[in-house]
């Protein structure tokens, strides 16, 4: 028990806090304000405090837990709407639309029963991470209930039956002796990484329905990626569109002080879309994290912990998972907030020295991993981080300690904004380190993927150059081969490369398509190079009716592509064909 020292906005010194630990849970004051222990001087305690502390005075009381920050781990998390502490804000709400300071609620309903069905009998020995029953939480998604971190025995007490998280569905003797009843819900501390067997290397795509990411800049199942855009470049669209349609189990999307609007329409339009595959909604494999920029600013850094610990616990089930975060930079300037507060030396652009090392806490621990217990089973967790840089500027300290974390970027564009590309993705500044990695899961799809991505690759690379040439001479004055490239690598940027979120059909594109599309563009520029040898000129070249059918080719649905686009191969091999007197 202690008593406030000093208050500097959502930083509090307490004393008289001898025996208090580093990141030691508090509660402050009458309202009893959630707060963490972050360091130690003597008897003083220094506290950033996770709610408002508007109206708190000196000598009011600070109270030790003698716990740290936990995430509750259990059935009920799926299609919940949590804040950066994990307080259920769909209970919160249920009393007042305002959420007052010291509010409390359990992150999992304490009176809900859920059908627990054993998977283990009486007499059986487990240990950390079995599977000792299943829980049907909803139609998408089976809940595994697994034995703690930590534990091994016998089962001596299991049976089938409707429990509540904290009732006992198990009763475990433990081999150093004594009992333990095991409940559906854990508790684990949301800044310790939870336990597997081994990592393996990133060898699977994750599919996302997105062209540019799918093909030309692979993102791994347990990869980890940051997506670095100025004001307007579309970074909260891209992020949405991941949890929407990527084939995880699990999406975990944490807004992290972003704007209040913004979440507001990704709980809105979730509650509408349906999983592609099985026409369940949405919400049945999703959790949402709001965090916004009004909320106080130190729980950012706790919704992020939350959210990755929740990635964790279902990856240990064998799912795999996604976790989306928007954006980091917010989290960031949280880390500045109170490190200038604490009066530490400033690094680059102010932001506290260890700003890398706390980035790195957070992306590694994405991966695919082989998990704790029997049955076998590997999961994973992908992590996609955004990035606000001020101005667009890629130099400032955020996103260059990112940089040097992640393996796949994203850069997008403000030019490609302006001129209303999206998504906004620059294809020559951006990259992906797990192209090699997915190689061996694409030649399934299509053994020509590599050498048509590269071929693309090249096109775009070659039109950058020419465009220098164009500025200063104009598209006239190239020469017909040149003037072919540039009209070839518009129909890669514009029917390829630009996708629309808001087109039903074009929303999602499945592997099989992008790879087709791709492929057709590649052989409408080998046949018109023929054409030109043949002294056809491009600008009757650019007359053929099949350029406007192969713009049309991503609003042919997914089921449909294989079929009709073999079609309009057929169409274009007939017409683009050398003719006295232009195009057939």
């Amino acid at each position: 028990m202690g008593k406030i020292w000093r208050v500097s906005g959502p930083l509090v010194i307490g004393e008289d806090m001898k025996g208090a630990q580093v990141y030691e849970v508090v509660e402050i004051g009458s309202d009893r304000l959630i707060g963490e222990v972050i360091g130690l001087e003597e008897d003083k305690a220094i506290i950033q405090v996770h709610e408002d502390t508007q109206g708190l005075k000196v000598g009011e009381e600070v109270k030790g837990t003698g716990t740290i920050l936990t995430a509750e781990l259990g059935p009920g998390l799926l299609g919940s709407i949590y804040d950066g502490l994990q307080k259920s804000l769909t209970v919160l709400l249920e009393n007042s639309p305002f959420i007052e300071r010291g509010a409390k609620a359990f992150a999992l309903p304490r009176d809900k029963k859920w059908h627990f069905t054993p998977t283990v009998k009486v007499g059986d020995a487990v240990s950390e991470g079995d599977v000792i029953g299943t829980v049907p939480e909803t139609h998408l998604v089976e809940h595994r209930i697994m034995v703690p971190a930590g534990m091994k025995g016998v089962i001596k007490k299991i049976a089938e039956g409707d429990y509540t998280v904290v009732e006992a569905v198990a009763l475990l003797e433990e081999d150093g002796g004594g009992e333990k009843e095991l409940i559906m819900m854990q508790k684990w501390p949301v800044r310790k990484p939870r336990p597997y067997k081994r990592r393996f290397a990133a060898s699977k795509l994750l599919i996302t329905g997105m062209r540019i990411l799918d093909y030309m800049f692979p993102l791994a199942l347990g990869g980890k990626a940051a997506i670095p855009g100025g004001f307007g470049t579309g970074k909260t669209v891209a992020l949405q569109q991941l949890a929407r349609w990527a084939e995880t189990q699990i999406n975990i999307y944490v807004g992290c002080g972003e704007r209040g609007n913004e979440m507001a329409d990704v709980l809105h339009s979730f509650k509408k879309l349906k999983d592609p595959k099985t026409g369940r909604l949405l919400l049945e494999k999703e959790i949402f994290i709001a965090n916004t920029s009004n909320m106080p600013v130190v729980a950012r850094e706790a919704s992020i912990f939350v959210g990755i610990t929740m990635a964790e616990y279902f990856r240990d089930m064998g799912y795999d998972v996604l976790l989306v975060c928007d954006s980091t930079s917010r989290w960031a300037e949280a880390m500045r907030e109170i490190g200038g507060r604490l009066e530490e030396i400033p690094g680059e652009e102010g932001f506290p020295a260890y700003l890398g090392s706390r980035l790195a806490s957070f992306y590694e621990r994405s991966g695919l991993v082989e998990c704790l217990g029997s049955p076998e089973r590997s999961g994973s967790v992908t992590v996609t981080g955004a990035v606000s840089p001020p101005g667009a500027d890629f130099s400032e300290p955020v996103t260059q300690n990112t940089l040097r974390i992640v393996d796949a970027f994203f850069a997008l564009d403000t030019t490609l904004a302006n001129k209303r590309h999206f998504p906004a993705i620059n294809w020559l500044t951006s990259y992906s380190l797990y192209v090699d990695g997915v190689k061996d899961w694409w030649s399934e799809i299509s053994p020509q993927w590599e050498a048509t991505r590269a071929t693309a690759l090249k096109l775009l690379q070659q039109e950058a150059e020419l465009e220098e040439i164009v500025r200063l001479v104009g598209p006239e004055a190239l020469p017909e081969s040149d003037k072919l490239i540039l009209t070839v690598t518009r129909m890669i940027r514009e029917d390829f490369l630009m996708q629309s979120a808001y087109n039903e059909v074009d929303t999602y594109c499945v592997p099989l398509k992008a790879q087709l599309m791709l492929q057709t563009i590649n052989r409408f520029y080998e046949l018109a190079q023929k054409m030109l040898d043949s002294g056809i000129s491009t600008a009757e070249i650019r007359t053929s009716p099949i350029i406007p059918r192969i713009s049309r080719m991503k609003n042919i649905p997914n089921d449909e592509a294989k079929e009709r686009i073999k079609e309009l191969w057929s169409e274009m091999e007939a017409s683009l064909v050398p003719q006295r007197g232009g195009v057939v």
